[in-house]
């Protein structure tokens, strides 16, 4: 079943930020866009180029109003733990979420119950809890971040003109669609 235009389940979990322990919900996820990046594993292999790279990114978010929470279901100690080790995870400023009871992995469907692992997904969340886009990808395979920034701007333009839509590889200045009669067929 799609999470797509689905609200984000209640939660509460503890997290590793900027030296700190604290603890996040779902109502953190609101009132800004938010993107919840889940990978399989601290002290692993392509998980730390993908948080470096959204870190790369970061301030792109920041300027377009979205806020990063990193998931895995590693504790928040052990979050703490890499990020003290690794030069790539040391670099973070965003959230690092801490799943063990695996309960945020299952309610976003993207738990492999055989490792007890989460799957590598990102979720791009509207102001109101909403899930706006999905992207699941194999365990061996990484993601870019940098494909996130086009997708934020097409969810906001979408959000603040309702009737228009992005057809594909839309950018900021490109011109969007508003479904009717008048395009079936022509495009």
């Amino acid at each position: 079943m799609s999470l797509i235009g689905k609200t984000v389940e209640a939660f509460k979990a503890h997290a590793y930020h900027q030296e700190k322990f604290i603890e996040v919900s779902d109502e953190d996820l609101k009132g800004h866009w938010s993107i919840l990046v889940f990978y399989p594993a601290d002290f692993s292999f392509v998980c730390p180029t993908e948080l470096q790279d959204v870190q790369e990114n970061y301030a792109k978010f920041k300027e377009l109003g979205a806020e990063v929470y990193s998931i895995s279901t590693d504790t928040h100690f052990v979050h703490k733990a890499w990020h003290d080790h690794s030069e790539a995870i040391s670099s973070l400023e965003y959230v690092m979420i801490g799943d063990p009871s695996q309960q945020i992995s299952r309610q976003f469907d993207v738990l492999d119950e055989e490792s007890g692992l989460a799957n590598r997904a990102t979720f791009l969340i509207d102001p109101d809890g909403v899930i706006q886009t999905v992207e699941i990808n194999a365990d061996g395979i990484g993601r870019d971040a940098s494909s996130l920034v086009d997708k934020i701007k097409a969810a906001q333009y979408v959000r603040s003109h309702p009737g228009e839509v992005c057809p594909a590889k839309w950018k900021e200045d490109h011109q969007t669609l508003t479904p009717g009669l008048d395009l079936v067929g022509k495009i």
